[in-house]
């Protein structure tokens, strides 16, 4: 099926996206799709009629929706690991049964949602005016980008999220808190994760050490209640999570409860229903129509068809600055990989690299290189038709008109011809004109797509996230891997543990190769 990706990529690399709009007046149309209230538009890509067709055609051949359907009912997916993926589950508000090995999992769900909304209620009626979410990974990205993003609904306590294990993570943000009305969530699977636990026992000695006894000062999100016990939490405030729910797909549920405390359990129910929207939408909707397929395909068109290898991720809100981050998780840990379920390797390359930053910031810093550098960077970019400060509402017109500006820009570009005449219009002539005026070509046809929304809403990020996460699993599906384990990141948590007794100066580095003994050296010279 590849080859027919190649043959088309081929056909395709120079077609000029303005030529498609002249020959198409009904183009933007065409290359568009609404889902719920998010308009998405790939129309200033190099995607024609026939593409769009081959690309439909990789995900039939691909059984995407029979994939789907084995996904949201609850079937083993992740293969390497022996799971069901069911993220989808923990945002099924009307119940409808799931089952896995012949149990429904609904009940449990629902009820530890109710569980959370309890525990919020009473946080939020109490005197605790910080929360500290204390994890790493998917139990610290998601979280902590949805918080940024909707915090024009926070009526709860302010929140704040420690992962980095260097010390500066944890004393940085503590330094803010008043030990008497801080609250601390250690979000850990396994409640064995390294770095949390690390900070998990420095917040606890922060709080004796300023005479606050720890007891109810701790809450855990994990599935190893007897640990969490261990450690002094008891089991009521303990919320633990399937192993069906990977990290990187965990804000739905436990892991969202600093959200949850932020914004109430009202707004984190609405949360959960735009995602529970996007999945409805995945599932009913034919191919050719269905939004995360579409934005799956425009992704498999850029980097496994013309071999575009990152892709920008733009949104035009700064509260969304931590959305790029969150995206590089989701994709590139889910379909970073170089075998085949079977464990063949991959014909074509895997994940994209993904990046960003919120717009107009990355105007002045990294857009040059997308405009005039040699590598062609297929921009998505994101906006909002209104934001949340009306009496301030020529800046959010100023930000709509730098988005679409942008994307215009970029598949627009600036002709020799252009440049000169400007450079003619200033006075200049001869050489220094010419040379002038090479400076300020823009070569253009650069690819880009644009995901609008009315308003960032609870609802609305919950149709967002849900809408990446079915995108990454589609291009999983087409790409034939699993995107739902991680085993890359493996190897360097055992070779950390092993390192640390060799950074201490406890054990002999002598096992190891040149060029790490040669680092220990410096830092036992200088610590």
């Amino acid at each position: 099926m590849w080859n027919a990706l190649k043959a088309a990529a081929e056909a395709g690399r120079d077609r000029v996206i303005l030529d498609l709009f002249e020959a198409d007046e009904s183009r933007a149309e065409t290359f568009s799709v609404t889902a719920l209230d998010l308009l998405f538009d790939y129309s200033k890509t190099q995607i024609d009629a026939a593409t769009l067709d081959v690309l439909l055609d990789l995900a039939k051949a691909a059984e995407v929706e029979a994939r789907r359907d084995a996904m949201v009912f609850g079937r083993v997916i992740n293969e390497t690991e022996g799971r069901a993926v069911l993220h989808t589950a923990l945002r099924n508000l009307d119940g409808e049964a799931i089952e896995v090995d012949g149990q429904d999992v609904m009940p449990g769900v629902l009820e530890t949602l109710s569980r959370m909304e309890t525990l919020a209620q009473d946080v939020r009626a109490s005197d605790v005016t910080d929360v500290v979410n204390i994890g790493i990974g998917g139990s610290d990205l998601g979280p902590a980008m949805a918080y940024l993003a909707l915090s024009p609904y926070r009526d709860g306590p302010r929140c704040h999220f420690v992962s980095n294990v260097d010390a500066a993570d944890i004393s940085d943000t503590l330094r803010g808190c008043d030990p008497a009305t801080t609250l601390f969530i250690v979000a850990s699977k396994t409640f064995t994760t390294i770095e949390t636990m690390t900070n998990a026992r420095t917040a606890r000695a922060w709080l004796q050490d300023n005479g606050v006894e720890p007891d109810g000062r701790f809450i855990a999100l994990s599935s190893n209640a007897e640990a969490a016990a261990d450690w002094g939490i008891p089991r009521d405030r303990v919320f633990g999570f399937e192993d069906w729910v990977g990290g990187r797909y965990s804000i739905w549920g436990p892991i969202g409860l600093s959200l949850m405390l932020a914004i109430g359990p009202d707004a984190f129910r609405a949360f959960l229903r735009g995602a529970q929207s996007m999945d409805r939408h995945f599932r009913s909707a034919e191919l050719h129509e269905n939004m995360p397929v579409l934005l799956a395909l425009v992704g498999i068109w850029h980097n496994q068809g013309l071999n575009h290898a990152t892709r920008a991720v733009l949104p035009y809100d700064n509260r969304l600055s931590r959305l790029p981050a969150y995206l590089q998780q989701l994709e590139m840990e889910s379909n970073g990989k170089s075998v085949a379920m079977d464990g063949s390797d991959l014909p074509v390359n895997s994940g994209s690299v993904v990046w960003g930053e919120p717009g107009t910031n990355g105007q002045h810093a990294f857009y040059q290189l997308i405009h005039q550098g040699t590598r062609v960077i297929p921009c998505e970019f994101m906006v909002a038709a209104e934001g949340h400060e009306p009496e301030l509402r020529h800046h959010h017109d100023l930000l709509i008109a730098n988005c679409l500006a942008q994307s215009e820009a970029l598949m627009r570009g600036r002709s020799l011809d252009e440049a000169r005449a400007l450079m003619a219009a200033k006075g200049l002539n001869g050489d220094e004109l010419e040379r002038q005026a090479r400076h300020r070509v823009f070569p253009g046809n650069r690819p880009s797509t644009t995901l609008m929304m009315p308003k960032m809403t609870p609802e609305m990020l919950g149709e967002i996230i849900a809408l990446y996460e079915h995108r990454v699993f589609v291009e999983g599906v087409i790409l034939g891997i699993n995107s739902f384990d991680q085993w890359g990141v493996e190897l360097g948590k055992e070779l950390a543990t092993s390192l640390g007794p060799l950074v201490s100066g406890d054990a002999s580095a002598d096992d190891k190769d040149a060029s790490t003994r040669a680092l220990l050296d410096y830092v036992h010279r200088y610590s």
